[in-house]
């Protein structure tokens, strides 16, 4: 504390121009406000009053679950019962408790109770993993007031409104607080609000000054107060209210208001009390509830049932129509029924009645053709998926100790149906870590370490040219191509341990040596504006004597940082100066030098500068001012501009290399301008109106003008570990990427350069909004734009041509308007990539919605933090990032996975194979289930439509629990058509997924039609070798019983090889459950004629005295199952020879070891298995390579053109 206690005494206030300024005579008038939308009243320090209507508001404890102890029971059973299938079989399941029904009632019953008790129990699981995290987030402790001056730790979920709430440095608020005071004298304290917006500078907030005294915890002994405000709301930005203290009246706005899931940074601690709390937070309103997301397989899984029951229907009243012509007419020839006693199932006289009964039995005898197995086989698949997705080690992150986390199964396949990526950018594509690169001094570049970026692209376009443009290069020549190399000393860097936010390299400005340059004078004034021109607080390590920078933004602190290790330590901060340890080689220890602070006027994102006017310690007054070469170009001096175009040209090449860049500047000034401005300053600081601020920036605009160009810094914005190369083989695999942010438009620019989204050459559209004041004037201006834009669009005549549409917020809130989102839905899908700015959490939800229901395809959510929430849980499927920014996004995540590059494997791998895994395993579900329910129709009909099974019971409710279920569950988790390497090798390969080539109605008709043709193979065949003839050694002629058997043993091979023929890749598990399940079957049939005859039935001893010794039995089951499978073979081996698809090609050549005997052919496939893209460094080394084509094709021109002239002629002599 006491390094705490020597901070305060400075009034960080004086540092501020234009983000703190003073009230207004009308501000400092309480807000009136009546009527709804402002109704709420806190009793500061009495929480106790909040406990009882009417102001009984919401606790601490949020919940991010979809179901609690009450509900969870009538919603999950409302989640079973409207999938189509199953409200079938429960209505089933009640007529099989009647006499009317062709099976025992059990043998219905227990199906559906195990599949929907299964389902269940899988939702009850997932959803207590949420239950368990939102424990871990309400179990937070923060410092309460508990009365008397004593604070106390206390759980999140326990605080409540009124509380007075101490939260220390670096911790989160646990609820939206009124700032009452902080460690700092007046009232300042520093707000990270990257968890809500994104945004990585720090926020400015201040307390009121009636409050200030309150600055210690005795202090809140006797202390009482009422804060009468608007309700609970989503804006962020906004807050309207009055606090009643001391017998007086003060508004509030958003600059004394501290939300939840924000963090204090550079403060000590705050006091605050608590306003919102829990889902009446201002966080938890951006929120919405967990939402119930189903996969586009699952709900077309509906319409085949609808397709299904429909031929179901028509089958039953072919059955009962049948039935009643067969009862009317025939029955009564039938004496041995007795028809003259005959019930009304089988009453001659009342055929209609017979018919309508009979209607119900088919409806229920049929029912094998819907598949009621298959929806708890998905559900034990994607379980089984989902722990294989948890166990890759492939996205395993080491740093953190994380692992992948698939939080529901539900979506597995949808993975790889994914056609759009909205991410964040702060903390999901970097890593909020800046570091100083490279510089630019006087016109001559420094720094020879290269970024994340040229490094990727150096490594991409030395892979491209050795794989498919080898004769270009060779054609080029060396001297034409030169890809960037780093050079850099390993040895070097060993022995020298890696500084945070400094990874500069070079020996002309490192250890003094920038002395010996040729304009050192201006190199010096370079350092010196680094370690001047800033907001920042020095803070010792007393145990260690370092010094550690408490910055507003992550720049700022590379800066200082570097300013440091080239010899200018900022040490000290005082109310009037700054104070820089300048080392220097002839000099043998720092000579400290003080800067005399005579006025900041601080960044905004307004302005885009920051400069400061100092007083050195020859007495000359400076003028140091760093902002965007834009706007420090523009205010350069005639004589100030002989390094501009040098530094042009080196802004351009840091830009490229997706670096965030900044121009230096100064000015000297004599004394008299110097008080001149001053006074116009002061005057315009002090002056109380609507009109401060712009008088401000006009005194300010007359001191920052005729400055002189010192040089730029090129600072790199860390991205993720491998995230380039992660974005690149997404869009290689045909997906496209919008980046929705909170951050500015120049720092959303500068990564996407960073990410390759942006590249040289890229057409870029900025679509923002004018400042004027009539809505209709901006939105038909922003109208406007988009149709501009799409016309420049549509009559670009070169196919390569990429563009990039960048917009801001106040544009997007007017484009997402119900009568403009059409018209920029469609430009932003001509674009190669988009990047929305300023962005507020609520607008990413409306953006992805827009995509989501505008395209029609899969959208996928990434984000991780507070305010990606909403974008998570709208679109198709959410993956939340497990960073350090708290724990929202994982929560309300569908996929968890800890850095963004593991995207990548997570759908180009696990979710191409899931997709293909389920797809696959439902159209052969269907299949099997139309061969094994039409034969039961056959034999209807065959038996007068009587209602016989020609299969006992046993075997019915055995085909899909056992005989047939664990070959299906192999094919849906163990199935690869090509291995991980090969998948990330042939990224377009995925596209199979978004085109849907494995489950379109034309592949689900098509094995339709397979069990179609399979079940007409198995029975008549059976019924014409088992009919008439005796098949055993006593001439007998086979019963029901015996030609059921025979066909069930058809069937049981017929789907087996079936699936063994659908399999791509076999393990010793998938020949277990292959030839294991046709091994169950005679296994059952021994087992289960042994039982008794009370038991086993007609089945008694049936396959070792009847079937077994009867040649025809094996006869029958060879031919069948042989003539089933016939025409598929035919049918893959068409498609192979004359047809393949992608991944066909790729398993022949791996089976020929090609990849290892022709590594030529090898490099060209997976060159040609690649999506063409306009984003990434792939696309970025194609136009590189294009460029080159074009500038040899010219030279060549040129060349013949000078060959063709003829020679001048030679004078005579």
């Amino acid at each position: 504390m006491p390094r705490g206690r020597i901070r305060a005494k400075l009034r960080r206030s004086n540092l501020y121009t234009f983000c703190l300024r003073p009230r207004t005579a009308e501000e400092d008038e309480p807000h009136s406000f009546d009527g709804p939308g402002y109704s709420r009243i806190v009793h500061c320090n009495q929480p106790q009053m909040h406990s009882r209507k009417p102001l009984k508001y919401a606790s601490n404890y949020i919940s991010t679950t979809k179901y609690n102890v009450i509900s969870f029971l009538p919603k999950a059973m409302f989640e079973q019962f409207r999938r189509v299938a199953n409200l079938y079989f429960l209505l089933a399941a009640c007529l099989s408790l009647s006499d009317i029904a062709p099976f025992s009632a059990v043998s219905m019953i227990a199906p559906l109770a195990f599949v929907v008790g299964l389902s269940m129990a899988k939702e009850a699981l997932e959803d207590w993993r949420r239950f368990m995290q939102d424990v871990k987030v309400n179990s937070r402790k923060a410092s309460v007031h508990m009365g008397g001056g004593v604070f106390n730790k206390m759980p999140w979920q326990r605080i409540r409104v009124g509380d007075v709430v101490k939260v220390e440095k670096d911790q989160f608020f646990p609820a939206d607080l009124l700032l009452l005071s902080s460690s700092y004298e007046d009232g300042i304290c520093y707000v990270e609000t990257m968890n809500l917006d994104g945004e990585t500078n720090l926020k400015v907030k201040r307390s009121l000054e009636v409050t200030l005294p309150l600055a210690d915890d005795m202090a809140f002994k006797d202390f009482t107060g009422t804060i009468r405000c608007e309700d609970p709301n989503p804006s962020l930005y906004t807050f309207v209210g009055n606090f009643e203290y001391d017998r007086q009246v003060y508004p509030l706005d958003p600059s004394q208001i501290l939300l939840r899931d924000s963090k204090l940074r550079n403060t000590a601690y705050v006091y605050g009390i608590v306003i919102f709390t829990g889902h009446d937070s201002k966080v938890m309103q951006n929120s919405t509830k967990s939402p119930s997301k189903r996969s586009r397989i699952e709900r077309k899984m509906d319409y085949i049932i609808y397709v299904l029951f429909t031929v179901l229907v028509l089958l039953s009243v072919i059955s009962s129509m049948g039935f009643a012509i067969k009862t009317k007419y025939q029955m009564p020839d039938w004496w041995y029924l007795r028809p003259d006693e005959a019930d009304s199932m089988y009453d001659p006289k009342r055929s209609s009645v017979a018919a309508a009964i009979h209607l119900v039995t088919a409806l229920i005898l049929y029912g094998y053709l819907i598949p009621i197995s298959l929806y708890v086989s998905i559900e034990v698949v994607k379980v089984l998926q989902a722990m294989f997705i948890n166990q890759d080690i492939q996205m395993y992150d080491e740093e953190s100790g994380t692992p992948a986390q698939a939080r529901t199964s539900n979506l597995n396949e949808e993975l790889g149906q994914v056609d759009t990526i909205l991410s964040d950018k702060t903390g999901t594509l970097t890593c909020n870590q800046m570091d100083f690169l490279k510089c630019s001094i006087a016109g001559t570049a420094y720094g020879t370490r290269s970024s994340e970026v040229e490094l990727a692209a150096a490594k991409q376009m030395a892979q491209e040219s050795e794989d498919s443009h080898d004769k270009c290069m060779s054609d080029l020549g060396p001297s034409e191509i030169e890809l960037e190399t780093v050079v850099t000393s390993k040895d070097h860097r060993d022995q020298k341990p890696p500084i945070k936010g400094f990874s500069f390299e070079d020996s002309r400005l490192m250890d003094g040596n920038w002395t010996k340059e040729p304009n050192a004078d201006v190199i010096l004034l370079f350092f010196r504006i680094l370690a001047v021109c800033h907001t920042a607080i020095p803070e010792l390590n007393e145990e260690t004597g370092t010094i550690a920078y408490e910055a507003e933004s992550p720049d700022e602190g590379a800066f200082l940082v570097a300013a440091r290790e080239f010899g200018f330590e900022f040490s000290k901060r005082t109310q009037s100066s700054v104070f820089v340890r300048e080392r220097y080689p002839s000099a043998g220890s720092p000579i400290e030098r003080e800067f005399r602070l005579l006025n900041l006027l601080d960044f905004t994102s307004k302005r885009k500068r920051m400069s400061v006017v100092v007083r050195d310690g020859d007495g000359q007054i400076l003028v140091l001012c760093k902002g965007a070469d834009s706007i420090i170009f523009e205010r350069l001096a005639k004589n100030g501009r002989m390094f501009e175009e040098a530094t042009t040209k080196h802004l351009n090449e840091y830009g490229e290399a997706g670096l965030r860049t900044l121009a230096l500047a100064y000015r000297k000034l004599e004394e008299s301008e110097y008080v001149a401005w001053n006074n116009e300053f002061l005057k315009a600081k002090t002056s109380i109106g609507a009109d401060r601020d712009t008088m401000l920036e006009q005194v300010a605009d007359m001191i920052e003008k005729d400055l002189i160009l010192v040089g730029a810094t090129a600072v790199e914005d860390k991205l993720q570990k491998g995230v380039p190369q992660c974005i690149d083989k997404l869009a290689q695999a045909g997906l496209k990427i919008w980046v929705l942010t909170g951050d500015k438009m120049e720092t959303a620019i500068n990564i996407g350069f960073a990410c390759s989204l942006l590249r040289q050459g890229m057409k870029q559209i900025c679509i923002s909004s004018v400042n004027n004041d009539a809505k209709e004037a901006v939105k038909e201006n922003i109208a406007m734009q988009m149709t501009n834009s799409a016309q420049m669009i549509k009559l670009e005549k070169d196919p390569h041509a990429a563009f990039a549409l960048i917009i801001d917020g106040k544009s997007l809130t007017y484009a997402l308007e119900d009568d403009m989102k059409n018209q920029f839905l469609n430009l932003a899908v001509d674009c190669a990539s988009v990047i929305c700015c300023r962005v507020s959490p609520k607008q990413k939800a409306l953006v992805t919605r827009l995509v989501k229901e505008g395209t029609g395809k899969t959208t996928l959510a990434i984000g991780d933090g507070a305010n990606d929430v909403g974008m998570i849980q709208e679109a198709d499927i959410g993956v939340g990032i497990s960073g350090v920014e708290g724990m929202q996004a994982i929560m309300a995540s569908d996929f968890a996975i800890a850095q963004f590059r593991f995207l990548e494997r997570l759908l180009v791998v696990h979710g191409h194979w899931c997709y293909k895994r389920i797809a696959q395993m439902i159209c052969y579900f269907f299949y099997k289930n139309i061969a094994f329910g039409l034969t039961l129709f056959y034999f209807e009909a065959f038996a007068s439509f009587s209602g016989q099974s020609i299969y006992d019971d046993w075997y019915m409710l055995l085909f899909n629990v056992l005989l047939t279920s664990l070959p299906v569950i192999s094919l849906g988790v163990f199935e690869q058509d090509v291995s991980s390497e090969v998948c990330l090798q042939f990224p377009a390969l995925y596209q199979q997924g978004p085109r849907n080539l494995f489950f379109d109605w034309y592949r689900i008709f098509g094995w339709m039609g397979n069990g179609l043709y399979t079940s007409l193979v198995i029975f008549f065949p059976s019924i014409i070798m088992f009919h008439h003839e005796a098949f055993r050694n006593d001439g007998q002629t086979a019963d029901m019983s015996a030609v059921g058997t025979v066909m069930f043993t058809c069937i049981i091979w017929a789907v087996n090889c079936q699936i063994a023929l659908t399999m791509s890749h076999f393990a010793w598990i998938q020949h277990l459950f292959v030839w294991g399940s046709v091994a169950t079957w005679y296994l059952f049939l021994l087992v289960y004629g042994m039982f008794s005859p009370v038991i086993s039935g007609n089945a008694f001893k049936l396959l070792v005295e009847a079937l077994a010794p009867a040649p025809v039995y094996w006869f029958a089951t060879i031919l069948v199952t042989v003539a089933c499978i016939l025409p598929y073979l035919v049918h893959i081996s068409f498609q192979r020879t004359f047809h393949p698809m992608d991944h066909h090609i790729i398993q022949e050549i791996k089976y020929y070891r090609k990849d290892v005997e022709d590594q030529h052919m090898w490099t060209r496939e997976r060159s040609k298995a690649r999506q063409e893209t306009k984003i990434g460094f792939s696309a970025r080394v194609d136009a590189k390579i294009r460029h080159m084509r074009m500038r040899l094709q010219t030279r060549k021109n040129n060349t013949g053109t000078q060959a063709a002239r003829p020679a001048p002629s030679q004078p005579h002599q």
